[in-house]
């Protein structure tokens, strides 16, 4: 694995404030229309991306999820000004305002969406690194979704067909611990999800998500053992969100309690405590990152603001390929 120096901490805390600020200013425009239909936020879960960045290889690896989706392709190289665009629903947008919230998509820098179906990018994951097999690339995808979507039947021909065929895959389930609301003990007999890949034979096991060093080196392994050929890695990493489920979630099934305890272990307050008690960085030059985090939020902001929505006849030319399609009237 690459080593984790000085600037790895100092990159993760100013990328994990800046996708947390990011995902901020979403929850407050939402409030203000500006941003419509579901919204579901990050917060809390950074420490899986950063891990995750920093054993990928982003000039051949790919990564698939679910609907939380806003910061993945900003963490592998696009423009975060134009994913608050697309969730405006401005032509400038990632799909030029036609995704939304839950569809950011972006071919070029190897992220292949956001999906609006629990598990439906399972398979999906299953089916780009097939697609690395045939081709002879070595690169590696990994396939995140929740725990609620664990317990999907398309998991189950996922991981069979990725393990009869050595994909090189990373199923990583992100467990939050409630899917939409219901906790993980009340929607199966064993709360170790993990132990779905034994079943399969697949290499398997459960992650400290809050940690980026923990993550890292779950996936770095797992990135290598699909380079040689030798097959998927089934992960599960522990993790927590601060916010709902999505912007209209009451969150009755857990208490304000339990949210602050885990906010103790927050991954970002992690790192930034380690970058100050090794003096990689003072106060001030925190200070700094803080203020430079906030201005580029802003800019994101200024720029989804300024953008045009779309034209109506675009509503055609993002559909059709053929200019004459002889059904359109």
């Amino acid at each position: 694995m690459k080593k984790i120096t000085k600037q790895t901490y100092l990159d993760w805390y100013k990328n994990m404030l800046f996708w947390r600020k990011f995902e901020d200013k979403l929850a407050s425009v939402y409030i203000q229309q500006k941003v419509r239909g579901f919204l579901h936020l990050y917060n809390g879960q950074e420490a899986i991306l950063a891990g995750a960045l920093h054993a990928m290889d982003l000039s051949k690896d790919k990564m698939i999820t679910a609907y939380r989706n806003h910061v993945q392709p900003i963490g592998m190289g696009e423009d975060p000004k134009r994913v608050m665009a697309e969730l405006y629903g401005k032509a400038t947008g990632t799909s030029k305002g036609m995704g939304g919230s839950m569809h950011i998509f972006s071919k070029e820098f190897g992220f292949y969406g956001g999906h609006g179906i629990v598990g439906g990018q399972i398979p999906l994951g299953a089916g780009i690194a097939f697609g690395d097999k045939y081709k002879g690339s070595d690169g590696v995808t990994l396939t995140c979704f929740g725990d609620g979507a664990a317990r999907q039947g398309s998991l189950h021909e996922a991981f069979n067909l990725a393990m009869l065929w050595k994909l090189p895959v990373i199923f990583i389930c992100e467990n939050n611990g409630y899917a939409m609301g219901t906790s993980v003990k009340r929607t199966a007999n064993h709360t170790d999800i993990w132990k779905l890949g034994l079943g399969y034979e697949m290499p398997c096991g459960p992650v400290d998500a809050m940690n980026p060093i923990k993550v890292a080196e779950a996936v770095d392994e797992a990135i290598q053992r699909a380079r040689r050929g030798d097959g998927p890695t089934f992960l599960e990493m522990k993790t927590y969100r601060y916010r709902g489920h999505s912007m209209s979630d009451a969150q009755h099934y857990r208490t304000k309690d339990e949210v602050e305890e885990y906010k103790k272990i927050d991954p970002i307050t992690q790192v930034k405590d380690i970058i100050l008690e090794k003096g990689y960085a003072t106060e001030d030059e925190i200070s700094a990152i803080d203020k430079e985090v906030k201005g580029m939020v802003k800019e994101c902001e200024k720029f989804a603001d300024e953008s045009p929505y779309p034209e109506t006849q675009q509503l055609y030319d993002m559909v059709y390929e053929q200019e004459d399609y002889p059904f359109i009237s």
